[in-house]
């Protein structure tokens, strides 16, 4: 069977998905993630030093010491409106890597990079009447739309 031909499924019901970021040190974390990002400590594990969950809204994370998750992992998460979230976050100091940008993909995104380099890449729809900007790599190098599509590397 080929890869694109489908498989008949089981009728299995999927849920969310809660991304496991590892980190360095769970308190600077949960620090940054409940004191800038507004996000809710869910509960820790017994010892309270290796593993927590956090949530804002419907979005789940789970900040984990040691073996899972890798560093600098990137994740996409939906937001009503993202220059709205800007704005709150900047005031809280918030680490924003690229501020609120309209994608030629429909998505108007800005990225915060967290104490150990996970890069959330929060988003809502394009904001109408913006043209479409640059988009940062993970190296922070710049990447600039061609009129005829396809990305160029902004020099």
């Amino acid at each position: 069977m080929s890869p694109v031909e489908t498989v008949k499924s089981v009728a299995v019901a999927f849920q969310g998905v809660t991304p496991v970021l590892r980190v360095n040190d769970l308190e600077t974390s949960l620090n940054y993630y409940v004191s800038v990002l507004g996000f809710k400590l869910n509960w820790k594990n017994d010892d309270g030093s290796s593993f927590a969950s956090v949530s804002r809204g419907n979005c789940h994370l789970f900040l984990c010491v040691g073996d899972q998750g890798n560093p600098g992992s990137w994740m996409w998460i939906g937001v009503s409106d993202v220059d709205v979230l800007h704005e709150e976050l900047l005031a809280k100091g918030a680490s924003v890597r690229h501020p609120p940008t309209n994608y030629p993909w429909g998505s108007r995104e800005m990225h915060l990079e967290d104490p150990d380099g996970n890069v959330l890449r929060l988003g809502s729809d394009n904001k109408p009447g913006e043209p479409f900007g640059n988009w940062i790599d993970m190296r922070g190098i710049h990447w600039r739309r061609k009129p005829e599509g396809g990305w160029v590397r902004v020099e």
